[in-house]
């Protein structure tokens, strides 16, 4: 009970000290009211486009996987991602969980998943690097002072590094040395490698699923007569994001206070701010989340369909029928039926890959 309590009280926090930081909450109104529709629209354009940005990159991981699951899967991973507590871990889980049934092995859904965890997570740390560049040049302007252009590059890149270099480093101590789910977590690793050394269109997706969610916020401050420039725009993003690490369902107050937060440290005026992450939030919010409640729903539906069917065509002929009915029924596409079409298929790993290149 108590740490439900804490869960409450953390986000509810947060969110009172962007409105303590804030000048006056009629400012924010305000700056609302006299909003851009026309901007807003875009937003909700490139919001659309950054989530089917995630199915293309999704896909480039799954791609023997049926085409319909696959689809649906990567929607109810971005659903599950804004919707529930956890993020990223709740989606890949929530998404694994529905491969498994559809009959893939768990390792290989560890690492498949892996691949696009790390793949669009390297894009991210290339993201953080091009931004602190744009502000080291002075591109349009905005702080170059150490803390705040170099520090998050200093602290991220032996990470990012380290991680990178995981697969080599396994490679020299023996697999064997290694437990068992953290071989899978360098597998995932060795395959996102794998995807970079044989590129194909696909893997743009990575760099939509991102840089399209990041012009919805530009576009949320263009909306309100701001322009932000790229670089603090994208270390602002970035930064505010770190927030999201605290369990919160939707991230209601913990990712409004960590964005406009960090946007205000590099230089936003505060009241533009909490607008523009309030529009933000609520357009990356509603577009995954209503898109991965209805890729869900077809998957349960189709299922129960399907099982319906192939249990009326199955059933017992009665004897007294002379002349017994053929039933034409549509294809089996539900989880049950799509398992013996994942579990035919030969995945490898990362370093068999590797060998038979």
């Amino acid at each position: 009970m108590r740490r439900r309590i804490l869960r409450l009280l953390v986000p509810l926090g947060l969110l009172a000290a962007v409105v303590l930081a804030v000048p006056s909450l009629g400012h924010v109104r305000h700056q609302l009211a006299a909003i851009d529709p026309w901007w807003v629209a875009a937003a909700v354009g490139l919001e659309v486009a950054s989530c089917v940005s995630f199915v293309v990159v999704f896909r480039a991981f799954f791609r023997r996987v049926p085409a319909s699951l696959s689809r649906r899967v990567a929607w109810v991973e971005m659903g599950s991602g804004a919707l529930l507590p956890g993020g990223g871990v709740t989606s890949y889980l929530l998404g694994g969980l529905l491969l498994s049934e559809a009959g893939m092995k768990r390792r290989e859904i560890v690492v498949r998943s892996g691949g696009v965890f790390w793949l669009t997570s390297a894009v991210n740390a290339a993201a953080l690097a091009l931004g602190a560049v744009l502000l080291e040049l002075g591109a349009g302007g905005g702080p170059r002072d150490f803390g705040r252009v170099l520090a998050p590059v200093v602290i991220a890149t032996p990470v990012a590094i380290l991680i990178a270099a995981s697969p080599f480093l396994s490679r020299r101590r023996g697999r064997n040395a290694l437990p068992r789910w953290a071989g899978a977590l360098v597998d995932g690793v060795g395959d996102a490698w794998r995807a970079a050394r044989r590129p194909t269109w696909r893997l743009a997706g990575a760099l939509g699923y991102l840089g399209f969610d990041m012009a919805v916020l530009a576009c949320t401050f263009r909306g309100l007569g701001y322009h932000a420039t790229a670089g603090a725009l994208i270390l602002a993003y970035l930064i505010g994001y770190c927030a999201t690490l605290i369990p919160v369902p939707a991230g209601i107050g913990v990712l409004e206070g960590g964005l406009a937060g960090a946007l205000v440290l590099y230089g936003a005026p505060p009241a533009t701010a909490a607008a523009a992450v309030l529009v933000y939030h609520a357009i990356a919010f509603w577009i995954p989340s209503l898109g991965g409640l209805g890729a869900y729903a077809a998957l349960l539906s189709q299922s129960r369909t399907d099982r319906s069917d192939h249990a009326s065509v199955t059933a017992p002929t009665p004897a007294s029928a002379r002349r017994p009915r053929r039933r034409l029924s549509r294809p089996d596409r539900s989880l049950d039926a799509l398992r013996p079409a994942v579990q035919g298929q030969s995945w490898s790993t990362p370093s068999e890959c590797d060998a038979n290149a």
